[in-house]
């Protein structure tokens, strides 16, 4: 096959640097987690998109699949897009790293190592990069343009804020932000730590930098977006009894927050987790399973009596779509949980969707909320 020696390394080194361009693995696999193979299908209409309510055919695009673009971390979230760069930046919270995609090259690389156990991320009014650090620092930052890196909170009332979770900017340009336990819970998504706070609340970053606590009563607040004339804030509560449920509250110009309402309860043992708002008011929902289990064991066929998931991951693992009227109306099954998702591409209708060890996309026929 090769002819000389030098033939077979321009053969390996072509088929490398191809294999890094397709997911951007090539350099990354080894050094981060254990990458998983995916199998696309084939067929048009993706079986992997379920019709849960005839609404949601509008919104398929019959046409396309669920892409897996990367693979190789440990614990994604956090994704965000950057139209003017054409890129995706996402967090792998336990490899203390923000990655980016780029959709020019298809290649992944390291945007920002020793990231502070970053989680959620999004951008201000400007473009810039605005992240929770969810453990160690526990902090809001703004990375600046000339990558100068500005600390917006990190304390409230003198006493450190637990592990910034996800965060939003609104439209006059007020940073919101949930403040639950998870980075300090243990030393996986973070350092373990002993709680200051009383609450664990959602946050509001004034324009003149004070920080104000504007829900005190949800138990580790998780994913929030406001609805897209923003009279609307929805916040995943995300450990409540039984369920995970999403709140909605009805918001005032002064940006004050009335008429707490549970919006979905995830009766199904589902795991709400981040979302993102369409266009249309529909809510885009990071789903998988909660990790509860049986109140009993079940013996195997060996004998040996283990508490099995209260749901199969299996039927849970994807993206759950809610209408405005909290119903759900679409599912995009994927082969690992969601933690979050967001809307990108430069049309804004391409869903990216971090899972577990995975970077996903699909094209749909909605566009994500601009505020």
């Amino acid at each position: 096959m090769f002819n000389t020696m030098n033939d077979r390394r321009k053969f390996l080194k072509t088929t490398t640097a191809s294999l890094t361009a397709l997911g951007g693995l090539g350099t990354l696999s080894q050094a981060l987690a254990q990458s998983f193979p995916f199998a696309p299908n084939q067929r048009y209409p993706d079986p992997s998109v379920l019709i849960l309510d005839p609404s949601f055919l509008k919104y398929r695009i019959y046409s396309t699949s669920v892409e897996q673009l990367a693979s190789g971390f440990r614990w994604v979230e956090g994704p965000v897009y950057f139209p003017k760069g054409g890129y995706l930046l996402f967090s792998d919270i336990p490899n203390q790293k923000i990655m980016k995609y780029d959709e020019a090259t298809g290649t992944v690389s390291v945007f920002r190592d020793k990231s502070n156990y970053a989680n959620g991320n999004t951008k201000d009014l400007q473009g810039r990069l605005i992240t929770c650090e969810h453990s160690a620092t526990r902090r809001i930052t703004r990375t600046e343009a000339n990558g100068k890196i500005t600390v917006l909170a990190d304390n409230y009332q003198g006493k450190r804020l637990n592990a910034p979770n996800d965060i939003v900017v609104k439209s006059d340009g007020t940073i919101w932000f949930t403040d639950p336990l998870f980075g300090i819970n243990g030393d996986w998504e973070g350092v373990k730590a002993t709680t200051e706070q009383a609450n664990t609340n959602v946050f509001r970053i004034e324009k003149d930098g004070t920080l104000t606590a504007v829900i005190t009563d949800i138990f580790n607040p998780n994913g929030l977006a406001f609805s897209p004339d923003e009279k609307k804030l929805y916040v995943v509560e995300a450990k409540p009894s039984p369920n995970r449920s999403i709140w909605s509250y009805d918001v005032a110009p002064d940006g004050s927050l009335s008429n707490k309402v549970k919006f979905y309860d995830a009766a199904d043992q589902g795991a709400l987790d981040g979302f993102r708002v369409d266009k249309d008011g529909n809510l885009w929902c990071g789903y998988g399973s909660n990790g509860l289990v049986q109140a009993e064991p079940t013996t195997s066929a060996n004998g040996r009596a283990a508490y099995a998931l209260r749901g199969k991951s299996e039927d849970l693992d994807g993206v759950l779509v809610l209408n405005p009227q909290a119903k759900p109306i679409g599912f995009i099954r994927l082969p690992e949980r969601c933690p979050n998702v967001a809307f990108g591409g430069p049309k804004n209708n391409r869903l990216y969707m971090t899972s577990s060890h995975s970077l996903y996309s699909m094209y749909v026929e909605a566009h994500g909320a601009v505020y």
